[in-house]
């Protein structure tokens, strides 16, 4: 079994990292979104993934607009990571950058400080780091990290409510493009606790993280916690070999289909962080720990008001 994950200088280049993204420019034939959404779907009809989400010759135009729309990501979700065609481009860069317009999003260096939320907290890392409660597809941070599984595709069931699913659905299919080229590379699927970075595209983040987190089906063992805190530690070390990066946000790794938890992996996530920033002072202004649901945030509010401890 390969455990050995491809550096970041050995994909970086081929998936352009450095350069910022500049969306398909040229004409769009419909302005609308909702036509657009129509438009993009005509474009990708022809191709064999889109009868499996449910698409059917002149179905987008008997939809109403919301249908279309979970039409049209269902389409995206299914879809292979092969070239879209110039108009295809064209159309879904249109969209997803108006969608991006009109959809509020959070400022990630502007977010109260652990230390604001919770005074009395014991947590060393207080000063430095952020608990936000919100969709981490809107949250304007340098990189986002992302809950993936070991083919670093995406999420290929539509409308599955993962993290994973999400953000692809967001950033856009270049961004599913990107990792089949670093996974080519790479020749084998992503180790556990290990990451690997991408660019953002339609997402507010410059940056996305994609790290395996471990799979907990039964007790919870040390090699599980060592796993885990491998995986906050390797997205933290890329964030700093990527230019410009200076908030990082961590959705819940591991504890959503994957099993973990919620307060082991609150506790492991806070403990490793604060050591990493301890250990690299200057690097990041700012960590985010993104929660979603109530019971997520609950479990970091018991783990900075009562203490960090275990390890």
């Amino acid at each position: 079994m390969h455990t050995t994950a491809l550096p970041l200088h050995a994909y970086g280049t081929a998936i352009a990292l450095d350069e910022p993204f500049r969306p398909f420019v040229g004409h769009a034939r419909a302005t609308r979104p909702t036509d657009q959404v129509r438009e993009a779907l005509d474009l990708l009809g022809d191709e064999p993934t889109a009868l499996r989400a449910g698409w059917r010759p002149g179905a987008a135009h008997r939809l109403d607009d919301a249908a279309a729309r979970r039409l049209l990501r269902a389409v995206l979700t299914v879809r292979q990571p092969d070239p879209l065609s110039a108009g295809a481009a064209r159309v879904l860069d249109a969209l997803l950058a108006g969608e991006r317009l009109a959809r509020d999003t959070t400022d990630a260096a502007s977010l109260p400080t652990v230390r604001d939320m919770f005074p009395g907290t014991t947590y060393a890392a207080a000063d430095r780091t952020a608990l936000w409660q919100g969709d981490i597809t809107t949250l304007d941070a340098d990189a986002v990290v992302n809950a993936a599984n070991s083919a670093l595709l995406g999420c290929f069931a539509p409308m599955h409510p993962c993290v994973d699913n999400a953000i692809h659905a967001v950033a856009g299919p270049r961004l599913r493009a990107d990792c089949h080229t670093v996974m080519s590379l790479q020749g084998h699927p992503e180790p556990t606790g290990t990451a690997k970075i991408t660019r953002g595209y339609h997402l507010p983040a410059r940056y996305v993280l994609h790290t395996v987190g471990p799979i907990v089906d039964g007790p919870l063992l040390p090699q599980h916690r060592q796993a885990l805190a491998a995986s906050y530690r390797a997205c933290l070390d890329l964030a700093a070999e990527a230019a410009g990066v200076r908030t990082v946000a961590f959705c819940g790794i591991s504890t959503g289909v994957f099993g973990y938890p919620r307060t082991p992996a609150a506790r492991t996530a806070l403990n490793t962080v604060s050591d990493w920033l301890d250990r690299h002072p200057a690097r990041l202004d700012r960590v985010i720990f993104n929660v979603y649901a109530d019971d997520d945030r609950a479990a970091y509010v018991r783990a900075l008001t009562e203490g960090i401890q275990p390890r």
